[in-house]
């Protein structure tokens, strides 16, 4: 569930993603009219994967904005103003009958990642989404952070310009406020996709900026980077974002950090969402919508 898009697919043991669907995130104040939304969303997946297939479904994963109770049990996307405080996880899970565990959007990608990913094989990194908003998730020594509500690796809200823009989360000069797509289209009066070459080089200066902060905190040399604002901008984005890193992370332990397109392409979050939904079965004791 983002600010521009929801999707849905359905991912195997595997890592695979084998069918998907998406709908546009209806602008509305009504949080049913949101949840009526993913709700006919699963039900064109449940038709396209026909009974058989869906009848081999063994839990729902899902990741959505954040901040959120531990579990997702309420969910407030900055980014999602009809869903503050929404029970989403008990309604996913009354509404698919299955166990459900829900996640921020950007430590599911962080679980693909490292799954079938960029990250595959590496115990110490950070996955970002940068796309209609920012967000991140830290994995170190092999395990997810969490933090004391679940929501760690909020790196959009990482601090990037002393005297910048407002942000929704209330502070100012957040990477979030400066490079991520509703920033970007408010300070231009364009879309990501329009944006011009110095807009592209400022955005991927600010991320960069943000990563190092994280490597010199965190220790860890490896920064995989999602997002239809990172994606679609391409390789000037990740130049601007490697040089500037390079300037920043200068330790014994940080100097080096690579930052890379994530290898799952756009379908990343998907198969984050279904690393949330395999965790859980594999481990039914973690917290679950499904009571």
């Amino acid at each position: 569930m983002g600010g521009t898009k929801i999707a849905a697919g359905l991912v195997d043991r595997r890592g695979r993603l084998l069918r998907r669907a998406q709908v546009p995130t209806t602008p509305t104040t009504d949080p049913e009219v949101l949840f009526g939304a993913l709700k006919g969303l699963l039900a064109s997946l449940r038709d396209a994967a026909g009974e058989a297939g869906w009848a081999r479904v063994v839990a729902c994963g899902a990741g959505c904005g954040g901040p959120m109770s531990p579990g997702g049990e309420a969910v407030s996307p900055l980014n999602i103003p009809a869903w503050r405080d929404f029970p989403l996880c008990r309604r996913l899970a009354e509404h698919t009958g299955l166990p459900t565990a829900v996640d921020n959007d950007a430590k599911a990608l962080a679980l693909g990642e490292g799954w079938v990913g960029a990250a595959r094989g590496v115990a110490d990194f950070v996955a970002m989404v940068v796309s209609t908003g920012v967000g991140g998730g830290i994995v170190l020594d092999g395990r997810l952070l969490q933090g004391g509500e679940g929501n760690a690796g909020h790196i959009g809200h990482v601090v990037v310009e002393a005297a910048g823009r407002p942000c929704s989360c209330g502070g100012r000069g957040c990477l979030e406020a400066e490079a991520s797509g509703l920033a970007i289209t408010a300070m231009t009066g364009r879309p990501p996709a329009e944006a011009g070459a110095d807009v592209v080089a400022r955005t991927g200066r600010l991320v960069g900026r943000a990563v190092a902060s994280v490597a010199n905190l965190l220790d860890l040399r490896l920064c995989v980077v999602a997002g239809s604002v990172a994606l679609g901008f391409g390789a000037p984005f990740f130049a601007a974002a490697a040089e500037e890193l390079a300037e920043h992370a200068r330790l014994s332990f940080s100097a080096g950090t690579r930052i890379v397109p994530a290898g799952l392409g756009d379908g990343g979050p998907l198969v984050g969402a279904g690393a949330v939904g395999w965790a859980l079965a594999a481990d039914p004791g973690r917290i679950t919508g499904a009571r």
